[in-house]
């Protein structure tokens, strides 16, 4: 059975751009636990969060955020 997962490249472009998890956190209005939280896939973004997320870190959508499929 394979199970579709949602996957970010958030740490990944972070670091590009030479942003903090706290710096991120404040210019998205979330606390720095909730960022990380999505980089570790603990917890999905709403479509809002993403979207500002991707502004925040000039990215779009599909460069952050993608569907992989998992085996089970």
């Amino acid at each position: 059975m394979n199970d579709i997962v949602f996957q970010n490249r958030l740490r990944v472009a972070r670091a590009e751009k030479r942003i903090s998890q706290g710096d991120l956190a404040e210019m998205v209005g979330v606390s720095r636990q909730t960022i990380s939280s999505i980089e570790n896939n603990q917890f999905c973004p709403s479509a809002r969060l993403a979207l500002l997320i991707c502004i925040a870190l000039d990215k779009r959508f599909e460069d952050l955020f993608f569907f992989e499929q998992e085996q089970i």
